[in-house]
């Protein structure tokens, strides 16, 4: 994609400071982190998000995730860790180029997720469980 800001990192067109690299993947500190030390993950692949991301290429990432979310929480003795994908924009994708962040959290950051969470009105839940597996089939 000539007009994706992700790949001309990973074309080494634009500068970043990577901190793991092999054959198909690509993780470089975030320009604006939540929290210092706030990595992005992603194939050097263009896809677009989760959606059209190959099953091969996710179980390529997931271990290099994992791996460099212990080394983030080590090296910042972070007190945990978040790791988050944003899939389309009302989800709050901002580069549509399939990409994980991992953040890592310190007790007491201020980072808050899942304010306005609501429950489940009388029989949602069951409606909304047959609706997904109906997808599934």
């Amino acid at each position: 994609m000539n007009d994706c800001i992700f790949c001309k990192i990973i074309a080494g067109e634009i500068p970043a400071e990577k901190i793991y690299e092999d054959e198909q993947t690509l993780a470089f500190l975030d320009l604006h982190p939540v929290n210092i030390g706030h990595t992005l993950v992603m194939p050097k692949v263009h896809f677009e998000n989760l959606y059209d991301t190959p099953d091969e290429v996710l179980a390529h990432i997931a271990p290099v995730i994992k791996k460099l979310a212990v080394a983030i929480k080590k090296a910042l003795k972070a007190d945990g860790i978040n790791i988050e994908m944003n899939n389309d924009s009302v989800a709050g994708q901002l580069v549509f180029h399939t990409h994980i962040h991992i953040v890592p959290r310190i007790e007491g950051d201020g980072f808050t997720h899942w304010r306005g969470a609501r429950p489940y009105n009388e029989g949602e839940m069951a409606v909304t469980r047959e609706k997904i597996q109906e997808e599934l089939r």
